[in-house]
Order: C-alpha cells, then structure tokens, then sequence
C-alpha cells in the first residue's frame, strides 16, 4: 500500500488588497505532516519560479504532488500552514462507524 494522502492548508493574504485572505489548499501522497508541508512549500515555490520566469507551470511530479496554478498578488503564510491526513467523504473506502 502507498503513502497516506494529505492536505496542507496555507493561509493567504492578498498583497494589494489589504484584510482580503484565503486559504491555498495542497494535497499529495507523505509519509508525515512535516513532509506534507515541505513538499506543498517545493511545488508552490517550483509553480512561483516558473510564472515568474514566463514559463509553464509544473504538472504533477512523479510523487503525485503539484500545483495547480499561481496567483500573483498573494503570499502565504507557510509558518501557519497546517497538515493532516485528507479523508474524501464522498469514497465509497471509508471506514463506517459500526461493523458490517
């Protein structure tokens, strides 16, 4: 079986409207919440450099990790970000609260 999948949520904060904040979520394969959190930090900064720079930004890495898209104008706040194992309510997999 794989790594447990995990979502990171990062506080964000508009930098030309002040007082307008968000959330950017994250969610990948990590063997911990600390490596949830590094791993959201390297694709976020791989999506930052490449826009930055004019190119495309990253797919998926083979780790199944990546970033959707970057938003200029937004800065996270990475040192309240937030980690824990993602539970999809909608999987038929999930554990119900009684035995069958």
């Amino acid at each position: 079986m794989g790594l447990p999948y995990y979502e990171v949520d990062v506080p964000i904060s508009s930098t030309t409207q002040p007082g307008l904040t968000g959330v950017h979520i994250f969610a990948g394969p990590a063997d911990s919440r600390s490596a949830a959190v590094r791993i959201a930090h390297e694709v976020y900064d791989a999506a930052r450099a490449a826009q930055e720079a004019g190119l495309e930004i990253p797919g998926k890495r083979p780790d199944g990790w990546g970033a959707s898209g970057y938003r200029p104008g937004w800065e996270p706040d990475w040192l309240s970000a937030m980690a824990g194992r993602w539970d999809d309510p909608y999987s038929w997999l999930r554990v119900s609260d009684f035995d069958l």
